[in-house]
């Protein structure tokens, strides 16, 4: 599976890796910095394994101070730099070029501010989700986001790619919970957009720089909203003869107005590979499984999970069952959690990211698993039903030759499926690598062209994470342009009006 180009390196910059090296470890330090071939391979990818570059160096800077040098000497010398928090990227978003400086920020771990009364923590961007719910825990606080990777995802990472996870349908996913940044621009200036308050002054850049997979610069800290715990919260599980009915029942609950903390769906493939891993009690004579958790005060939870049953009564379940006990409910969460690495204990596999309007869920699932058949391959879906943020995992054997371009292309298709339905390539493991060539199916020539103006304002030229999220070709030819432009502005008048 490597059929998206990568850009060729500049063979004068790779020339230079030597000298590029001593000027680091003179910046930075020799602890900050590693170049030995061993310790370069174990940044060479992501979690998009199937595309490997082994970069120049990588810089590990403790410091804003110290990513602002490293930055301000790559400007200086024309040198790429690839960002990265914990390398949990599945879209391709962290694989670095042969010609770029790789600067990860896991050092910076840091809790520096917590404000209950505010609601509010500042943090280094290197720590991960789990360490700030940890940090402000024992004041029955948490932070939101919770994808799966959450143990080992940095923070820098889900800014990077606007992350989500199974409790965003209630409190949003990383943009919703993001009140501010520190940010180093390429040329090493540092900038602060947001604060510590819901609302700042003038335009809505902090919008703008969630979701940029790391393309106008490097996040160093943020402030992030912290929520008071609920009192208590219980999950439950609904088993379905058949998919469509899973999704009708997502629909009536969520048009019914009640909003769960989560909305998870799984189907058969995937019950059976997650209750082997986990024994959390699925139902196993089932079609489709949802998870569905909500949350308040023990006469609210009641309440809810009965007024969610009746709907679900309507559609004759299989099986319905609450949690009884703290136990059983992390039990349940825990095969959810866990689906990804169960998947891969049977099959190597593909991990898409759509969303789809919840209107069209039965449909799509029907198509997917067409398009699956049609390339000999095997499809488990997991997702956040909630909010219509699909997750097939296409299944392939990497040993058998061509299987895993048959996953790849089958993937595009689901994709491109879901763009048909009004949906969007993407729902939280951004665009990266893996879906820059299908920026087309969603985007016009116009949209596109605005986007790369944009990043052009913030990085002219051109070094932060290059070959990610835009076409080639049309990076290639607003560069062309630009430089052209910029000719034609520098020349003496005569010259510039022939």
């Amino acid at each position: 599976m490597a059929s998206i180009a990568l850009p060729l390196p500049d063979p004068e910059i790779v020339g230079r890796r030597d000298a590029i090296v001593r000027d680091l470890v003179a910046l930075c330090g020799a602890d900050a910095v590693i170049s030995d071939e061993d310790g370069r391979r174990a940044f060479e990818t992501d979690a998009l394994t199937a595309y490997r570059r082994m970069p120049l160096a990588i810089v590990l800077p403790s410091t804003t101070e110290a990513v602002a040098t490293v930055l301000k000497y790559a400007k200086a010398n024309g040198i790429k730099v690839m960002p990265r928090g914990a390398g949990t990227s599945l879209a391709g978003g962290a694989v670095p070029l042969e010609d770029s400086i790789v600067v990860g920020i896991s050092k910076m771990n840091r809790v520096l501010e917590i404000d209950f009364q505010n609601r509010f923590a500042r943090v280094e961007a290197g720590i991960t989700n789990l360490a700030i719910s940890a940090a402000v825990g024992a004041e029955d606080f948490f932070y939101a986001p919770d994808p799966s990777s959450q143990i080992a995802c940095t923070l820098a990472g889900n800014i990077a790619m606007n992350s989500g996870g199974a409790h965003c349908l209630k409190y949003g996913v990383t943009t919703n919970n993001i009140l501010g940044v520190r940010m180093v621009m390429m040329d090493g200036e540092v900038v602060d957009i947001g604060g510590a308050h819901l609302d700042a002054e003038g335009y809505d850049l902090l919008a703008l720089i969630v979701g940029s997979e790391g393309q106008f610069g490097i996040v160093t800290e943020a402030t992030v909203r912290i929520l008071r715990a609920a009192e208590g919260a219980r999950p439950m599980m609904i088993g379905f003869e058949s998919s469509a009915k899973a999704g009708i029942c997502v629909a009536r609950i969520i048009a019914s107005g009640i909003i769960p903390v989560a909305i998870e769906f799984m189907d058969k493939p995937a019950i059976e590979v997650c209750e082997a891993f986990a024994k959390a009690g699925y139902p196993m004579d089932v079609e489709a499984l949802l998870i569905i958790e909500v949350e308040g005060s023990e006469q609210e939870i009641a309440d809810r999970l009965a007024y969610i049953a009746s709907i679900a009564h309507e559609l004759n379940p299989k099986a319905l069952v609450v949690s009884g006990s703290p136990e059983q409910s992390a039990k349940i969460w825990k095969g959810r959690k866990s689906a990804f690495g169960a998947i891969g204990r049977i099959s190597d596999y593909y991990c898409m990211d759509g969303t789809i309007p919840l209107a069209h869920l039965p449909h799509v699932l029907e198509q997917i698993s067409v398009i699956c058949a049609k390339y000999g391959l095997r499809v488990a879906n997991i997702f956040h039903a909630g909010d219509g943020n699909l997750h097939p995992l296409v299944m392939y054997d990497a040993n058998a030759p061509g299987e895993a371009d048959k996953a790849e292309q089958a993937g595009a298709e689901i994709l491109k499926l879901c763009v048909s339905v009004g949906g969007c390539l993407t729902g939280e493991h951004g665009v990266g690598l893996e879906k820059r060539d299908l920026m087309r199916v969603q985007f016009t020539e116009d949209d596109i062209a605005v986007q790369l103006r944009i990043k052009a304002v913030f990085d002219p030229d051109w070094l932060l994470n290059f070959g990610k999220v835009f076409p080639l070709d049309d990076v290639q030819a607003y560069m062309d342009k630009a430089r052209s432009a910029r000719a034609r502005a520098d020349a003496p008048p005569s010259e510039a009006a022939a």
